[in-house]
């Protein structure tokens, strides 16, 4: 690994590709969930000032900074203040960039002063820690690194009560001492619950539920599963999910949320095939929605409030919200609003009852959407595909071209307050798709082998 200063710097062929990137779901580790470092800890006792901006009911991680997928509440917003309403041309100032962390579309996770984050390195998959200087910790090996379509690692690591955790490419679920590296105990969730692999490789980031791990294996013996995060038992596993023409659906590439409504914590994520919600507590599927894609690859990590969930994917249904319905003490999600945004590893932000969200294929350009209705408030296109996290009044965006943005969403629009070429090269390939990470004060931003640190900090 390099330390070195900056020098300022689809063909999508398919929606294939940028399923690599877990981010996500991609395609990978989707509020980690209401957890204490015992028992769940119940969404209704996050402190009130933590959750002005996130949607009530979503389960927070008590780690500081941001230690999962796409946040605290895993729904890509930071809660931190005082940082830079416009950048200066060029964009912030690089406080340091490290290289050679292999080849891949993870994000970082930042907590506890350390830096955990996930790259193909050969003929592995390796998880590095560095402290907050850039300066390595340890790093340590979570299996094989994925070789077949577009190969590098997809899901970032999750991190809770001094344990790490991460599901490399093939499934192999490994928990890390997060001091050290020294792993504890892996599993191998295909193989214990009878999965397959899908065609551009197990994307998720996975969610710490207290004394639980959640894992999407997506098998013939269960579509989700927890895992005890001492032992790597099965706590429960939860039914497959039949499909139209027999047989069980598999995993997507998304990541799950967390959330409590009416009195019931529900962990909801894509399958291939279908929107799905399962108790957190027991296991028990609870309702499933059609969402039928062209190359069964939905990524983007569901988005959840007021008793309604968000799903969105390209090439088919796109986006659609559905409200919860209870009657007779069985659940169902019934479908209230329809938009044409396809997106696809970006993922989308909902903020202030508007979401925020990039299209992909046949949509092209930013939206913002009114969360009720799903009426377009505007449409914005100056701006490439790519995935935002929101912090102090502000988007902080990485398109899939390689440019970073910081932008103010008006009542009329997107206002531009500073951007900066961060990777020219994935102008060429249009595989920037890592998510930004906000903490401390810094932006932190990966393309591939090199994570950069940036101060966002206001004067």
């Amino acid at each position: 690994m390099r330390n070195s200063t900056p020098t300022s710097a689809r063909n999508h062929s398919t929606v294939l590709g940028a399923v690599a990137a877990c981010l996500l779901s991609s395609g990978l580790v989707a509020a980690l969930a209401a957890y204490s470092r015992g028992a769940p800890r119940p969404a209704s006792e996050t402190p009130a000032a933590e959750a002005t901006l996130h949607a009530a009911g979503l389960a927070a991680s008590p780690e500081e900074g941001w230690p999962q997928w796409r946040g605290k509440f895993r729904d890509s917003i930071s809660d931190e203040k005082g940082l830079l309403q416009e950048w200066p041309e060029g964009g912030p100032k690089l406080i340091w960039k490290v290289t050679d962390i292999g080849h891949g579309w993870s994000s970082p996770i930042i907590t506890g002063g350390t830096i955990y984050i996930t790259g193909d390195v050969g003929d592995d998959l390796v998880i590095f820690a560095f402290d907050l200087d850039g300066k390595p910790k340890w790093q340590a090996r979570n299996g094989a690194a994925w070789k077949a379509s577009y190969p590098g690692a997809r899901a970032c690591c999750a991190y809770s009560g001094g344990r790490l955790f991460n599901m490399n490419a093939h499934g192999r679920v490994a928990c890390l001492e997060a001091a050290t590296g020294k792993e504890l105990w892996a599993v191998d969730t295909l193989a214990r619950f009878d999965g397959r692999n899908i065609t551009w490789a197990l994307s998720e980031c996975l969610l710490v539920d207290g004394t639980r791990v959640i894992v999407t294996p997506g098998g013939r013996k269960a579509m989700m599963a927890a895992l005890d995060t001492k032992t790597g038992e099965t706590v429960w596993a939860s039914d497959p999910i039949p499909t139209e023409k027999g047989g069980a659906d598999r995993a997507g590439y998304a990541s799950p949320i967390l959330f409590e409504y009416a009195g019931r914590r529900r962990l909801v994520n894509n399958a291939a095939r279908h929107g799905f919600a399962v108790d957190a507590d027991t296991g028990k599927l609870l309702w499933t929605v059609e969402r039928i894609t062209r190359f069964d690859a939905p990524v983007a990590t569901p988005v959840y409030a007021d008793g309604a969930v968000f799903f969105v994917a390209p090439d088919g249904p796109n986006g659609s919200l559905y409200r919860l319905q209870s009657q007779g003490g069985e659940e169902r999600a019934e479908e209230a609003w329809k938009t044409p945004l396809d997106t696809l590893t970006g993922g989308v932000v909902l903020v202030g009852g508007c979401i925020y969200g990039s299209g992909y294929r046949k949509y092209k350009g930013w939206d913002c959407l009114d969360w009720k209705t799903g009426e377009t408030k505007y449409h914005a296109g100056n701006l490439d595909s790519g995935a935002a996290v929101w912090a102090a009044g502000r988007l902080y965006i990485l398109t899939e071209t390689g440019t970073a943005a910081l932008v103010k969403p008006t009542a009329t629009g997107l206002e531009t307050c500073g951007r900066f070429d961060f990777a020219p090269a994935a102008a060429r390939k249009r595989d920037a798709w890592p998510h930004p990470v906000i903490s401390g004060g810094r932006l932190y931003l990966r393309y591939h082998d090199a994570l950069a640190c940036y101060d966002v900090r206001g004067k």
